[in-house]
């Protein structure tokens, strides 16, 4: 399967027209320029939409959201706004042992008591919960001494049916080695972990190679 990486651009003019205030707004607004390829059921069960994004934040002139999908997007959004550019991701991109990574996660667990998920707290806990999950789920190992929690925040918006939602996000960067191919690749075009709806999951990667250290 060709997985279609683009970078969509908004200016100041196309956020506010938009209305993007909040992950449930750019959600609405990303995918919006893909083609609606699932039914109503697939939508309620756990079928994939095939979309992810990363959003890249920016100033007060200029937005940037990072997008990896099954299928080529839009050139722009309706009315005009925005501009994207797209390419597709290179046959071998996913055939190399190691890469530099930066992803947005929700971490969380779900209470074996409860069932409910609760968010996992503190930088030392996400980054045990995020080596543990690596290893087990997605195909990748992941060294604590070389990870990095850049961000943890909280967001707390409404979805369209107007209901409250909050995601704990945490912003990771390191290095990954490459433990079971497949699982990887399925990690990279699916995401990883929840809240993916919501710009979590998205592995952006760079393939390390001696070149690099030549």
């Amino acid at each position: 399967m060709t997985m279609i990486a683009s970078v969509l651009h908004l200016d100041r003019k196309a956020v506010k027209e938009l209305r993007i205030t909040d992950p449930y707004s750019l959600h609405r607004v990303v995918y919006s320029l893909y083609d609606d390829v699932r039914s109503d059921k697939e939508k309620q069960g756990s079928t994939a939409s095939g979309i992810l994004f990363a959003d890249q934040g920016g100033d007060v002139l200029n937005r940037k959201v990072l997008l990896l999908a099954d299928r080529p997007p839009a050139n722009c959004l309706e009315g005009g706004y925005g501009e994207v550019q797209s390419k597709a991701v290179p046959d071998d991109f996913l055939d190399y042992e190691r890469y530099r990574f930066q992803v947005v996660v929700n971490p969380t667990r779900r209470d074996s008591a409860t069932r409910k998920l609760l968010p996992v707290k503190g930088r030392d806990a996400i980054k045990a919960w995020f080596c543990e999950r690596a290893e087990k789920s997605w195909g990748f190992q992941v060294s604590p001494d070389h990870l990095q929690v850049d961000q943890v925040n909280i967001q707390r918006f409404k979805d369209k049916a107007k209901n409250p939602v909050t995601i704990a996000q945490a912003s990771l960067q390191g290095e990954l080695q490459v433990i079971d191919p497949e699982q990887f690749k399925t990690s990279f075009r699916l995401g990883i972990g929840r809240a993916r709806a919501f710009g979590c999951g998205l592995l952006q990667i760079v393939p390390i190679t001696d070149t690099l250290y030549s």
